[in-house]
């Protein structure tokens, strides 16, 4: 009777693991494509290591003790005057606080390198990218090249991204898992963002912070292309016969969800400042003639 109750525990135990992992076969957090995910990934494998050395044998003392001391078992040591151990002691004190100082300067060190206002070293221009977070879509500007984009980012490999990021709308954060960590995307203000991609793809971009009804599709893709493709992809972008002027972002900016990947060839060269100020200087936008006039501040 034991052994049947035993071998479906193991049973039950086998298949609660068997559909917890089934949902994990592709974890893009997991499987970066840049130096900066890489090294991220390697901190987590490297602190859960090092919390396992406390967890695994816990775990395992804990069905030792449970099984050698079961009250069927007549033959374990009864010792009710035992009160003290110094070597428990040292072992359950030192190790902790070994792994705990080991963390500490681990993590110290790899938030201060991988700080995401520092711009990553690289012998090859970095190219810049200015990203707003709108319901429920994604606005990718690339000043430098006087074009823009939703719900795609193309990039070159090999070429450090600089990227500014803001929000025409609630707080957002914007995040691609395989080539390194979200950072929030806040209206009024401008974070910033440097991330690289080492091999060719087509990676998910997603919001990591629920922003409302179309949250779930507020998605995008990252197309890690070579600088040949990359150029393509701009001359595509500019063949488009629609541009981002002050009254056409106005449309763009309205709520709405799934929307499709959308081209503009030339953009206002004020609208990522524009939709910052807005929050700053009162109804701006509201109160521009033309995408050229300068910013009025009512009194």
């Amino acid at each position: 009777m034991k052994g049947k109750t035993l071998r479906g525990s193991v049973s039950f135990l086998s298949a609660g693991l068997a559909l917890l992992l089934s949902g994990c076969s592709n974890l893009d957090i997991l499987n970066p494509k840049g130096s900066v995910g890489l090294a991220e990934r390697d901190l987590i494998a490297t602190s859960t290591w090092a919390m396992l050395i406390v967890v695994v044998p816990v775990i395992a003392l804990t069905l030792l003790f449970a099984w050698r001391y079961r009250a069927s078992n007549k033959n374990a040591e009864y010792r009710p005057g035992w009160v003290h151990s110094t070597g428990i002691e040292i072992a359950i004190w030192t190790i902790p606080t070994l792994i705990i100082l080991f963390l500490a300067v681990l993590t110290w060190k790899t938030t201060h390198e991988l700080d995401p206002y520092k711009p990553l070293e690289s012998q090859v221009k970095p190219i810049n990218v200015e990203v707003v977070a709108l319901d429920w879509k994604w606005l990718f500007i690339y000043p430098d090249l006087g074009i823009a984009s939703v719900n795609q980012l193309a990039i070159p490999v090999g070429t450090p991204v600089n990227f500014t990021i803001t929000s025409d709308s609630v707080m957002n954060s914007f995040f691609i898992p395989q080539l390194g960590g979200q950072i929030y995307a806040m209206a009024g203000m401008q974070t910033r963002l440097h991330l690289i991609a080492d091999e060719a793809g087509d990676y998910a971009g997603t919001s990591a912070n629920f922003s409302g009804k179309g949250f779930s599709d507020m998605k995008f893709r990252t197309l890690a292309k070579s600088p040949e493709e990359f150029n393509a992809w701009v001359a595509q972008v500019r063949a488009s016969s629609d541009n981002l002027s002050m009254d056409r972002y106005h449309n763009v900016a309205e709520p709405s969800e799934k929307d499709p990947v959308r081209y503009f060839s030339a953009v206002d060269p004020k609208l990522f400042h524009n939709i910052i100020a807005r929050y700053n200087n009162g109804n701006v936008m509201d109160n521009m003639k033309d995408a050229n006039c300068a910013p009025k501040v009512k009194g």
